[in-house]
């Protein structure tokens, strides 16, 4: 699985990142990096950081399975998004609270999470045992209109998979 990281987009979502990047944009950068570095520490997957415009500086990429795209203007961060994500279609898990990019990412078959969703599934990560997981599936479910929709329930299997790292 490839994760599709809507770099600035999660930074700006997280009081912690914001924090640093109002130091500079290479320390927001640096910090979001070092965050996907040890999830990706802990998962087989592997994670693509995406970032408007052009490198400037020698931020040293997260390492493991990190890499790290600096979009090439014209094109934006999400333009890139969305052609990763229709290249690797129901291969990727692309993060961002961007609306169309959302969109473009289920159009091709990819799963669309918040970049909210992916922050708090990243805190608690391995930290806190999931004594709920199977509290969704002792309730009784009448009828399709009570299930989940597919897309829905895809993205619940990968916050599954940052929660129990």
């Amino acid at each position: 699985m490839r994760w599709l990281i809507d770099g600035y987009n999660v930074i700006r979502r997280d009081p912690d990142l914001r924090g640093r990047e109002t130091e500079s944009l290479e320390a927001g950068r640096t910090a979001l990096l070092a965050m996907v570095a040890r999830v990706a520490r802990d998962l087989p997957d592997s994670f693509t950081v995406v970032f408007d415009g052009a490198r400037r500086t020698g931020d040293a990429p997260g390492g493991g399975q990190v890499q790290v795209v600096f979009s090439r203007p014209p094109a934006s961060a999400d333009d890139e998004l969305r052609r990763l994500a229709a290249t690797l279609r129901e291969g990727a898990v692309v993060v961002s609270s961007d609306r169309a990019v959302q969109d473009a990412a289920r159009r091709a078959g990819a799963v669309a999470l918040s970049a909210e969703a992916f922050l708090e599934a990243v805190e608690t990560g391995s930290s806190e045992v999931d004594d709920d997981a199977d509290d969704g599936e002792e309730q009784p479910r009448r009828g399709p209109s009570h299930r989940l929709s597919r897309a829905a329930r895809a993205a619940e299997r990968a916050l599954r998979r940052l929660r129990n790292r």
